[in-house]
């Protein structure tokens, strides 16, 4: 046996728990600076790279490529996971345009910028391309973190918009970068024909995995509990390989079949869905630590004016005035038109677009790479950082009450004849200060929890609800309608 084997492995496991466990311990820092998490990530890995503290070296593009593409992957299924089909139908068209008109104008305003500043027409173009599309992980992460819950409608269309516009900005940027390899070959036409069939395609198998796993995860009895996150994973998995292998957008696969999945009763639903989460965040984690690896900051300043003038640019112009224009024919409000203009951050998609002209070996895709990553890290504190202000001061917080300080759930592996269902009571409700042995509940129904600030009260006759309180009622699928006249809407919907 190889003596060094070993150690080796030690020393590379040991490094990484290292950075990994500062990068999660150093994201607390990001609460009370209002920046997105993934960009202390970002950091991280710039100071472990070669011109960083510890000094990895570490310029390996096609790796970083793929534990991008990975990682992505379990994002956008979390993402899908949690977004109820019912809320992606309400912004599908919205969402929609921006994903594809959005992300082709905001491509051409950048790349016309990056060529007034002195790029040739075609690297300038395919900047463009690279920083077209959005990130809402990082506004979501943004918002969390200050606390502030965004109104419905606002947030499903940021999120389902960056569910949707990866294929736009993949094919763009595939596209663009070769014709700067071979220049003359970019067929409008052609770009058209592909861009309809890797969202067509992609919608078809998203739609064939979701309904498929649906059935599966519906018929199918697991031994244990903690094999069925990893069915879904490999349902997210298949989603991606098969729809790319099909030419279509395996990134649009992906978070329609999870919408699909999520879109019902599922075996072990809290735990599944934290493992999904716990997955997305170590993806997000892994993926921005590689990527920071790959950035030499001494490269950095060379391109800082042109990278700070084009994300100035990006965020004030580009974006604000390209939703305007997609979302008229839909009559948002003029203040949510704004906040979604202004909150559009970049994140890890454009870096990761930005390794495709590298490893294609195209001309100056070096530099293109550097703009790019300075585009996102401005990107990310400009915009970044006025999340929760920008929020406050457009009045868009949704006003839902905060999240109880205990959550009850049920895990089964049979989808039960009945729900678990928790309510805020507030002022308004005709329960509140009622006693319990006075409330008129159906006979199939029960308040089974009480949760009063940072206590668990066992609910009896004589307890009344107070303004404040999060009520854990059971109901049967008839008694839903009269267990919701009494309490209002769900805090779980």
């Amino acid at each position: 046996m190889n003596e060094t084997e070993p150690l080796a492995t030690a020393i590379l496991l040991a490094a990484f728990g290292a950075v990994l466990a500062t990068s999660v311990l150093f994201s607390r820092a990001s609460q009370r600076l209002a920046v997105p998490v993934a960009l202390v990530f970002l950091g991280i890995g710039v100071l472990a790279g070669s011109e960083g503290v510890l000094g990895i070296p570490f310029e390996d593009y096609r790796f970083a490529f793929r534990i991008g593409t990975v990682a992505l992957v379990l994002i956008l299924f979390d993402g899908g996971l949690n977004t109820p089909l019912t809320h992606v139908r309400a912004v599908a068209r919205p969402a929609g345009v921006l994903a594809t008109v959005g992300v082709a104008g905001t491509a051409a305003l950048v790349g016309v910028a990056a060529h007034l500043l002195g790029f040739d027409w075609p690297l300038a173009l395919l900047l463009g391309a690279v920083v077209s599309s959005t990130d809402a992980a990082a506004v979501f992460t943004v918002l969390k973190t200050s606390g502030i819950s965004l109104k419905r409608r606002v947030g499903t269309t940021l999120e389902v918009e960056s569910g949707l516009n990866d294929p736009m900005a993949v094919l763009l940027t595939t596209a663009l970068t070769g014709a700067l390899l071979a220049p003359g070959g970019l067929s409008v036409g052609q770009l058209a024909f592909d861009v309809t069939r890797e969202l067509v395609v992609g919608a078809a198998m998203g739609v064939v995995v979701g309904r498929a796993g649906r059935l599966l995860l519906g018929r199918v009895r697991l031994a244990a509990g903690g094999l069925y996150p990893a069915l879904t994973l490999g349902l997210a998995c298949l989603a991606f390989g098969v729809t790319t292998r099909l030419h279509g957008s395996g990134f649009l696969a992906v978070y329609v079949a999870a919408v699909l999945i999520g879109d019902g009763p599922l075996p072990f639903r809290p735990g599944l869905l934290r493992v999904h989460d716990a997955l997305a965040w170590l993806g997000q984690i892994v993926m921005f630590l590689v990527l920071g690896l790959l950035v030499f900051p001494s490269r950095l300043a060379e391109v800082a004016g042109i990278g700070l003038a084009l994300a100035l640019f990006l965020a004030v112009v580009a974006r604000p005035l390209v939703v305007a224009l997609c979302l008229a024919p839909f009559r948002f409000p003029r203040r949510e038109v704004a906040y979604v203009g202004w909150v559009g951050l970049r994140g890890a998609v454009p870096i990761i677009l930005a390794t495709f002209p590298v490893l294609a070996g195209a001309p100056g895709a070096g530099r293109v790479f550097d703009v790019v990553f300075f585009i996102v890290v401005v990107n990310a504190l400009v915009p970044g950082a006025t999340v929760p202000w920008v929020t406050r001061r457009l009045g868009l917080e949704s006003g839902e009450p905060p999240a109880p300080r205990a959550v009850l759930e049920i895990e089964s592996m049979q989808p039960l004849e009945g729900s678990l269902l928790s309510f805020h009571v507030s002022e308004a409700l005709a329960v509140a200060g009622v006693p319990l042995r006075e409330l008129d509940f159906p006979e199939g129904a029960s308040i089974v929890l009480i949760v009063r600030g940072r206590e668990l009260l066992a609910p009896k006759g004589d307890t009344a609800l107070a303004t404040g309180d999060h009520a854990y009622v059971f109901a049967r699928p008839k008694d839903l309608a009269w267990v919701q006249l009494m309490f209002g809407r769900p805090e779980s919907e």
